[in-house]
């Protein structure tokens, strides 16, 4: 009974996040066209390396993205250790992979970049919350 009203939850959540990804003024402007070129304009560079490193944010300020109901059903259904310890093996996985791949390619001190961008989509994308 329990699983059953967890997935019920789950796919109210799934259903409610996806209704605004399509709203209009997510589709255009004023004229209904594609925002796509004004949101391309280059910006400037930032000097400071410590500008770049305050948009990490940890687990419990991250963002809301496509995929945080899917988490929440995961914590209500896992709970929060077993969740936490699925994700943890999943960094750790990703992490290795991406050092595999710089090795390979012969960028090796792109390494701690590369996983902070994954680290950063991750939050964007809603798998840190």
């Amino acid at each position: 009974m329990n699983r059953i009203v967890s997935l019920v939850l789950l796919v109210l959540a799934l259903a409610a996040s996806s209704v605004q990804g399509f709203a209009a003024s997510s589709l255009g402007g004023v004229t209904g066209g594609s925002n796509f070129v004004v949101s391309q304009r280059p910006r400037a560079a930032q000097s400071s390396r410590q500008t770049q490193h305050s948009n990490l944010q940890m687990g419990s300020q991250a963002k809301f993205g496509i995929f945080s109901p899917a988490v929440y059903g995961a914590k209500i259904i896992l709970g929060n250790d077993k969740l936490n310890k699925i994700r943890g093996k999943a960094i750790s996985l990703h992490s290795q992979y991406i050092g595999d791949f710089c090795e390979w390619a012969g960028a090796y001190h792109l390494r701690t970049r590369l996983i902070k961008k994954a680290k950063t989509n991750g939050d964007t994308l809603g798998f840190l919350v």
